[in-house]
């Protein structure tokens, strides 16, 4: 099952050990998911916040 993150400073935090993280934009939303080893992180947030995160973390990108 994937956990859903609600802190933009925790997904940062687990960015750094992820595998990859996909992107899926939405109208309104983007939703970003993080992938490690176990778990599935998932983190929903506005475009203008999405763009900023993406040039933060240090994982690989995937555009869906």
């Amino acid at each position: 099952m994937p956990r859903e993150i609600f802190d933009e400073n925790k997904f940062l935090e687990i960015s750094e050990y992820a595998v990859h993280c996909r992107v899926k934009r939405l109208k309104e939303v983007v939703k970003l998911k993080l992938r490690t080893k176990k778990i599935l992180y998932t983190y929903k947030t506005d475009p203008a916040s999405a763009e900023r995160l993406l040039r933060n973390i240090g994982c690989d990108i995937i555009e869906l």
